[in-house]
């Protein structure tokens, strides 16, 4: 049977598109980012100052989420994203030529806010793709960033070969490249113009002080159920350099296959498996899977003592959130209001961002000071949290909706 997304030749080249633009970015972004920890180590910081480090990028993200979110729905997805690529170029660059931990910092912090467009790209997908699909759009979008984890950090571990300066540079280059790449084939996605816009919008805020106040509507449910799943998820990737440094003897030329090893497990899942698994048992069974095998992947990581059992273990993570952050995220477009599209999905992203801070700071403290296993240990539980919420979700029909959203879309 034909691909839904396969049928409207016109839906399918603008995804394409969105799906580059996404690989090349995350690409660039995990060239870098297993490097960070051996680079401020070799500058002198502490594990906490770590995590400091990698939760900087977030602090930005969650600032500027929600707020290219409301640009995008007033101006327009693409403009958002072009300058969002732009800024990340740049802290590539500041990265590549850092001879101090401070630089690091400002490489990070301008990183985060470019990088506060991902929502924008996923409310991109909702503007091009009928509801019934977008799961599995979405899920070939985190296929792309999942590429880009698998090829990344194999092409920063061998660029460190050639010097301190060269995978940053690198980096910057390739986005750079990102950049004109979109600038020429992404098209705009909003519908109108912001003249047609008629009603007042709410503050950029609006929807994290309802989910603040009315933790049980549905965007509620979902908004807490990304950011406190990314807690969990972020917690892990956070420390996995230092942990496989520590327990396994790997440094910044090495580090990169691993990753290798992740990125391509988790590809195989986004693009190929989890459009089927979706149409078989639904965006809500999905995403509930998706929290019972993160749990125990969490839970299994500290006990293999060689990376060939490790190895093992490892599929699990990329296997549960491949399944719970599209689908929680397709379930959230479901529930959002299209003329707020974007502002939700940034929101959705400071939820995750505000995890992002909190992990790496939590992560490293808890590797530093109660031992290498307890960051896995903490993040299970925080998990198994998201897993009573995701069983509060409604659970949505499949296969009437989607052939009546695929005669209205037609």
């Amino acid at each position: 049977m034909t691909d839904p997304l396969l049928r409207s030749p016109s839906q399918f080249r603008r995804l394409a598109v969105l799906i580059g633009v996404n690989f090349v970015d995350m690409m660039g972004f995990m060239i870098v980012l297993p490097l960070l920890p051996f680079y401020a180590l070799k500058l002198n910081a502490s594990p906490e100052i770590v995590g400091q480090l990698i939760a900087s990028y977030s602090v930005a993200q969650l600032v500027a989420a929600p707020l290219w979110g409301r640009v995008s729905d007033r101006y327009g997805r693409r403009p958002a994203l072009l300058i969002g690529l732009s800024a990340s170029a740049l802290a590539y660059v500041v990265f590549g030529l850092a001879d101090s931990v401070w630089l690091l910092y400002l490489s990070r912090i301008v990183q985060g806010a470019g990088g506060g467009t991902t929502g924008v790209a996923q409310a991109y997908v909702a503007d091009t793709v009928a509801p019934g699909d977008r799961a599995r759009a979405l899920g070939w979008l985190s296929a792309a960033t999942s590429a880009g984890v698998m090829v990344g950090p194999a092409i920063g571990s061998s660029a460190a070969h050639f010097g301190q300066a060269a995978p940053g540079l690198i980096a910057a280059t390739l986005c750079i490249i990102n950049v004109i790449f979109a600038w020429k084939w992404l098209p705009e996605s909003r519908k109108g113009s912001p003249a047609s816009v008629t009603k007042t919008p709410r503050p950029v805020w609006y929807p994290a002080w309802m989910a603040l106040r009315h933790p049980t509507s549905p965007i509620a449910r979902l908004l807490w159920i990304y950011g406190v799943g990314m807690i969990a998820f972020s917690s892990m990737t956070s420390i996995m350099s230092l942990y496989l440094g520590a327990e396994f003897a790997l440094n910044e030329k090495t580090i990169g296959y691993v990753f290798l090893y992740v990125g391509v497990l988790s590809f195989v899942m986004r693009s190929v498996l989890l459009g089927p698994i979706v149409d078989r048992i639904g965006e809500t069974w999905a995403m509930r899977i998706g929290t019972g095998l993160l749990v125990v992947g969490l839970v299994l990581y500290p006990f293999p003592r060689d990376l060939w059992t490790l190895a093992l273990v490892i599929p699990l993570v990329p296997i549960g959130t491949a399944l719970l952050f599209p689908a929680t995220t397709s379930l959230m477009s479901r529930y959002s209001d299209p003329a707020e599209l974007g502002t939700t999905m940034g929101v959705a992203q400071t939820f995750g961002g505000l995890a992002r801070v909190m992990a790496p700071l939590l992560a490293t403290s808890l590797f530093q000071r109660l031992g290498h296993g307890w960051p896995f240990f903490v993040a299970g539980g925080f998990v198994a949290l998201v897993g009573v919420m995701a069983f509060q979700v409604e659970v949505h029909p499949r296969a009437t909706k989607r052939a009546a959203e695929g005669a209205g879309a037609g």
